[in-house]
């Protein structure tokens, strides 16, 4: 059985639990999602949404 959920659904239950579980300082999550928002525009853009793609292939192929 193959379970197909978009990306933001994945990373907003992970950011969600993760922030309710480790109490980061705010200024910390604030930074992350901002640099994470201006790095995106990058050169290093291309390198995160590959990385990213290889991450969810693994997941689905462990699901097998």
């Amino acid at each position: 059985m193959n379970v197909q959920l978009p990306l933001i659904a994945v990373v907003a239950l992970v950011g969600y639990f993760g922030i309710k579980m480790l109490r980061p300082p705010t200024w910390l999550i604030v930074v992350l999602l901002l640099g994470g928002f201006l790095l995106a525009d990058t050169f290093i853009g291309p390198a995160i949404e590959s990385g990213t793609q290889t991450g969810v292939d693994v997941l689905n192929e462990s699901g097998k």
